[in-house]
C-alpha cells in the first residue's frame, strides 16, 4: 500500500502543503461517494459523530465551535444539527467546496474556510467557545507547538478543546500491523507513496504524502506550554472506524486489529481548557 522513503527537508520541491493538498483533494473526490462515509444516510439526518467525542462535547446548543481539519464537513454539519454555530477549516479546496455546498443544501449554520491550520487565526474573526479536532489530523502537521498556539489563539478565555485522535502507537506499525516499522517518536519526516484510500482500498488514486508521528508526550507538552490545561484524558483499545487493515469487529463502531485485540491502544481523547 505504501513505500516509505527518507524526506529531504532542503529540497524545495518537497512542499508538504502542496503535496498533501493534492492528496486530500483526490481523497475527497473518492470519499464523498464511498460507502465508508455513507452520504445517503447522512443526508437523511444520521450524525457522523461517534460516542467518544459526543461524550466530551456535551450540549453544544448555542456554542460557537471551530472545527480544525474538518475534511468535507460531515462532523461539522453534525454539530450544526445539534444546535452549534460551526466554522470548519481544511487544507483541501475540494473538501471545502463540497462542504460549502452541503451546508447550503441542508440549510445548516456552518461556514467553511480553506486554509492551512497554522494560518487559521488570520482567516477568522473573533474567538470560539470550543475547538474540535478529530481522527487522523495532527500527523499532517510538522510542529505541535504552533498547532497548540493556534488553538489557544482561537479559544475564548476558559474555552474548551475537544481532541480525539488515533493513538501514535498505531502509526508505529506497518500497514498490515505485522511489525513495528516507524518510530513512535517524531524523529523523521515520513514521505510515502500510497494507492487507494482508507475509505476505498480500490480507488484509482496514487499520491505522495508527507506526515509526522507525534508521541503523546509532545501533544501534552505543546498544550501545556500554550496555557491549555488538560482536564481529561483517556485511551481506548479500539477504533470507531474500520479504516485499518486486518481488523475484527467487536460490537457497533468497535474495530480492533486481529491478533492484537485488547493489547494496543488505538485511540485517545482529551479535553483542555484555555487558562
Amino acid at each position: 500500500m505504501a513505500d516509505h522513503t527518507a524526506f529531504q527537508p532542503d529540497n524545495p520541491d518537497e512542499d508538504y502543503l502542496a503535496i498533501n493538498r493534492k492528496l486530500w483533494n483526490d481523497k475527497t473526490n473518492s470519499h464523498t461517494s464511498s460507502e465508508f462515509y455513507d452520504m445517503p444516510s447522512f443526508l437523511e439526518g444520521k450524525s457522523s459523530l461517534k460516542e467518544v467525542e459526543l461524550n466530551l462535547l456535551g450540549d453544544v446548543r448555542g456554542k460557537n465551535i471551530l472545527h480544525l481539519q474538518c475534511h468535507f464537513g460531515q462532523d461539522s454539519l453534525s454539530l450544526a444539527r445539534m444546535g452549534a454555530k460551526v466554522t470548519g477549516v481544511d487544507l483541501s479546496d475540494a473538501a471545502i467546496l463540497f462542504a460549502q455546498q452541503l451546508a447550503q443544501d441542508l440549510a445548516l449554520d456552518a461556514e467553511f474556510i480553506c486554509t492551512d491550520v497554522y494560518n487559521t487565526p488570520e482567516e477568522l474573526n473573533g474567538q470560539f467557545d470550543m475547538v474540535f479536532i478529530s481522527y487522523g489530523t495532527i500527523g499532517w502537521l510538522p510542529d505541535l507547538d504552533r498547532w497548540a498556539a493556534v488553538i489557544h489563539r482561537c479559544l475564548k478565555p476558559r474555552g474548551k478543546l475537544v481532541f480525539v485522535e488515533f493513538h501514535p502507537m498505531v502509526w508505529a506499525f506497518d500497514y498490515e500491523f505485522s511489525k513495528i516499522a516507524y518510530s513512535y517518536f517524531n524523529v523523521e519526516t515520513i514521505v510515502e507513496t500510497t494507492e487507494g484510500t482508507y475509505a476505498d482500498r480500490n480507488a484509482e488514486i496514487k499520491n505522495k504524502s508527507v506526515s509526522w508521528n507525534h508521541p503523546l508526550s509532545d501533544v501534552f507538552k505543546a498544550l501545556l506550554k500554550n496555557n491549555l490545561q488538560i482536564s481529561s484524558f483517556e485511551e481506548f483499545d479500539y477504533s470507531p472506524y474500520n479504516c485499518f487493515l486486518n481488523t475484527v469487529q467487536d460490537g457497533p463502531d468497535k474495530y480492533r486489529i486481529k491478533g492484537l485485540e485488547g493489547k494496543i491502544p488505538m485511540l485517545y481523547a482529551l479535553t483542555a481548557i484555555k487558562s
